[in-house]
């Protein structure tokens, strides 16, 4: 039984030595000052040109589109449908009418309303004529008690009738003008029985369920929202149109965020030729949200880190060795990077970086040139 715990006891160390060097020896990126250099070994690595041109940082916003701007037409009384004149997506100027209802009962209602004006017409010059006949009446009274044949009761008399004849002519203009009020209305029911597109501003025409040009909705995040601003131009593609662009700009961008998503609402203007855009479409908007046209570029592949610094290896002049250089990145498009170091130039390491240290001897990588490739077959290999 001691033998077999010796046994065990010896096999667990063994396995946990080698784990340890192992672990030790596993090629991987150094993150510790730079140690003693072996000046006879060559690390083999890749390396590319710096460029020096312009970049821009892209971004791409997922959204939908929208239609500016929306009305609903829809008739403003009670009745039975008997036609409409158009469908989805045809053309509607302002004004035209698109449906038509049951009118026969709004047409009897405004002959009703003309006829109760007709009669209030009349009962109003009934009433004038009354009021002028009481007035001669009263002229005659006033003469004759002047001369002393009427009495001072007869005259009263008349003065009374002659005021009661003003109010009932007052009456009957109020009668007058009410009835000519109900014709109006009636005939205005009747026209609301003829239903019509109609609006305010934008463009003459316009299309059932359609508008143009489109807005486009997107949700920014607080990263991109502050490199955002209104005029800035901007590039959609859709699924529905594989390989074309439709150009647009921001218009508006909200001044909250939504609480729920920690995003805010911007909205673009798009051009739409030809109206194919549609409401309701997904779409992937595009903004660049800066540029530099003379800057240092390299791949990203070739930025590493030493002593939790970002970095890189750049190969010297005669390509045997390499330095470190502690770089910042600004823009980032796709694989491509922009340094703040201006006055680097010549190739940087990208492939082998976690073995190399400031100083460290290279062997650049050989790659065979594209006639090597063609040249080659199964048979020669």
């Amino acid at each position: 039984m001691n033998n077999k715990r010796f046994l065990l006891a010896v096999l667990l160390i063994g396995l946990f030595s080698g784990a340890v060097f192992l672990l030790r020896n596993l090629p991987g990126e150094s993150t510790s000052a730079p140690g003693p250099i072996d000046k006879n070994r060559r690390v083999p690595v890749e390396v590319v040109a710096i460029e020096h041109g312009p970049i821009a940082l892209h971004r791409t916003f997922s959204g939908t589109l929208e239609a500016r701007a929306e009305f609903v037409v829809a008739p403003k009384v009670a009745g039975r449908v008997e036609r409409l004149t158009v469908n989805i997506a045809d053309p509607v100027t302002r004004g035209q009418v698109v449906g038509e209802l049951d009118s026969e009962e709004y047409v009897q209602a405004v002959a009703q309303a003309r006829a109760d004006l007709a009669v209030s017409k009349a009962n109003l010059a009934e009433a004038k004529n009354a009021l002028e006949i009481t007035r001669r009446e009263l002229d005659r009274i006033e003469t004759l008690r002047q001369r002393g044949v009427a009495s001072e009761s007869q005259l009263d008399a008349v003065k009374a009738n002659e005021l009661a004849k003003q109010a009932e002519l007052e009456v009957a203009e109020a009668q007058a003008v009410r009835a000519e009020a109900s014709v109006k209305t009636a005939e205005i029911r009747l026209g609301y029985t003829r239903i019509t597109a109609g609006w305010s501003g934008g463009e003459e025409q316009r299309v059932v369920a359609e508008r143009f040009p489109m807005t486009g909705v997107v949700f920014v995040t607080e990263r991109d929202y502050a490199r955002l601003q209104p005029g800035q131009s901007v590039t959609l593609t859709t699924d529905a149109f594989p390989g074309e662009e439709f150009l647009g700009h921001i218009e508006r961008i909200a001044p909250v965020f939504k609480q729920s998503t920690r995003q805010a609402r911007v909205e673009l203007s798009i051009d739409n030729p030809g109206q194919r855009l549609k409401p309701g479409m997904f779409v992937r908007a595009t903004v660049v949200l800066a540029r530099a046209e003379n800057a240092t570029i390299i791949p990203e592949q070739a930025l590493t880190k030493r002593n939790d610094r970002t970095g890189l290896f750049l190969v010297s002049p005669d390509g045997q060795t390499v330095t470190w250089h502690e770089v910042s990145v600004a823009i980032r498009d796709g694989d491509r990077v922009q340094i703040d170091q201006d006055d680097l130039s010549g190739r940087v390491v990208i492939l082998g970086q976690q073995l190399l240290e400031n100083g460290s001897a290279i062997s650049i990588a050989s790659q065979p040139s594209t006639q090597d490739k063609t040249d080659s077959s199964p048979e020669q290999k």
